[in-house]
């Protein structure tokens, strides 16, 4: 099965000019998250997208890179562009968050390996959440899957609500999942999915995601272990330098 791993990253961001670019420990954020990808044991071409130069100019020092159109409101967009763009022979197109520097190879085999079940033509990740300052951070999007394990609904508040029950005891009376931002998309379906426009459930949470739910598509949704620290703010560095001394073999 041949997979197009598509790592979407902008220079411009409200919360932290730049990201794309930082040093940790060597490298920029988004080389981490490239190699980290060539790293997963799938047939699979890794690509960057962007409209920036700069960053276009850094990814081509370690590897391939692609311009794309700079009006794209999601991540998910503008690897659309890229998959149309290259034209090539791919099965799946696995969109990797830009700032995912320390995610692991298993995860993104993980989700390539979901598609040998022929009926599946989106997939994501989650994984537990153990905490009420997690389950109650509206940054840290939350998802409720059903019986199959397919998504019923994304959202930034903590769902669902446990009605006679203190909210700082939540966590201990029922598995709540944060959403792990991986998608996975079946090549077949990137026409139709480009034609949806955004809808109210994802203009009300702004999780794209929302979108192809409120038009009928299903989500798989893996279950994994573990997540990497989010990198929003410059101020997360410091979680990412805790976390690289828990983790040194990630330096």
């Amino acid at each position: 099965m041949k997979v197009l791993i598509v790592i979407p990253s902008r220079y411009g961001s409200s919360r932290f000019e730049g990201k794309p670019l930082i040093d940790i420990h060597g490298k920029s954020l988004v080389q981490r998250t490239y190699l980290q990808a060539a790293k997963a044991n799938i047939d699979a071409r890794v690509v960057v997208a962007t409209d920036d130069e700069r960053i276009y100019n850094h990814v081509q020092t370690f590897g391939e890179c692609v311009y794309t159109a700079a009006h794209h409101i999601s991540g998910t967009d503008r690897c659309f562009e890229v998959a149309e763009k290259l034209n090539e022979d791919f099965e799946i197109l696995i969109n990797l968050q830009g700032d995912e520097p320390f995610i692991l190879p298993k995860q993104i085999e993980a989700l390539a390996d979901a598609f040998l079940d022929p009926s599946i033509h989106i997939a994501t990740l989650k994984k537990g959440i153990r905490t009420s300052e997690d389950l109650f951070n509206s940054n840290m999007v939350k998802v409720v899957c059903g019986a199959n394990e397919e998504g019923i609904y994304f959202s930034r508040q903590a769902i669902p609500h446990l009605r006679g029950v203190a909210p700082d005891e939540w966590v201990n009376h029922f598995n709540y999942f944060r959403h792990v931002g991986m998608y996975a998309f079946k090549k077949e379906i990137i026409i139709d999915l480009k034609a949806l426009s955004p809808g109210k459930l994802e203009v009300a949470e702004s999780l794209e995601q929302l979108r192809w739910l409120e038009n009928g598509y299903k989500i798989k949704v893996l279950t994994t272990d573990f997540v990497s620290p989010a990198i929003d703010t410059p101020a997360d560095l410091v979680s990412v330098e805790n976390f690289l001394k828990s983790n040194p073999e990630l330096i």
